[in-house]
């Protein structure tokens, strides 16, 4: 029996890029649930017409928009058997998530994170600040906690049981971090596939910006150093 994949794409203001990110989803995807966070484009019309199940959560805010799909996710009669998050911008290369979902179905793993490792990512898709970010959490991790994260790449496959232990909290820039970090202690089994990582479409919200950068930087270390105490 075929195991039920769902994707999960928080969007804001994505109008220019949540079609072609909905329409590169492999078929083996039973479910394509994009969360619009409060767009004021033209997001959800573009979305629906591409064939995805359409939320708003207008709390901004990215964990927002992931913990409103999570809990349409729950309300359905199809369990999924796997849960799979992805940017709506277009960054990544939504055909990969055959590749990201691999070692779940194959080798029992119960989460995979989609690495963006410097030789598969095209020059400036990342901002400075992302890759020193990037490298600084993974950095603390390893040295609390053991891990061999190298990304806190946001796309990513979970197990849907292993998703709904880790009691997903956090409401907007760390929700990756808490992710991973909650795997951890949870003793999930976990690895990394390295993906492809191109230009955005449109401008970041977050290191397109330097509150944004501030702001997820201080999340991000805040649960790290959370995590580090207990």
């Amino acid at each position: 029996m075929s195991s039920i994949i769902k994707v999960i794409i928080p969007a804001f203001n994505e109008a220019d890029s949540i079609a072609e990110v909905i329409k590169e989803i492999p078929d083996s995807v039973s479910e394509i649930v994009v969360v619009n966070n409060n767009s004021s484009d033209n997001t959800v019309i573009n979305a629906q017409n591409a064939g995805a199940t359409v939320l708003t959560e207008n709390r901004r805010g990215y964990g927002h928009a992931c913990l409103k799909g999570m809990e349409y996710v729950a309300e359905q009669s199809d369990t999924p058997d796997i849960i799979v998050f992805i940017d709506g911008d277009y960054s990544d290369y939504p055909e990969e998530l055959t590749k990201v979902v691999a070692p779940i179905l194959n080798n029992n793993y119960d989460f995979v994170i989609g690495a963006r490792t410097k030789r598969l990512r095209e020059e400036g898709s990342m901002a400075p600040q992302q890759v020193f970010g990037n490298w600084l959490a993974t950095f603390l991790m390893k040295s609390f906690f053991g891990a061999t994260f190298t990304d806190l790449g946001p796309f990513r496959a979970i197990r849907y049981d292993k998703l709904l232990e880790l009691q997903m909290e956090d409401k907007t820039y760390g929700w990756t971090v808490e992710m991973q970090l909650k795997a951890l202690r949870k003793k999930l089994t976990y690895t990394e596939v390295p993906v492809r990582y191109k230009k955005r479409i449109g401008i970041s919200k977050v290191s397109g910006t330097v509150k944004g950068s501030i702001f997820a930087g201080i999340k991000i270390l805040g649960w790290i150093f959370k995590y580090s105490i207990k």
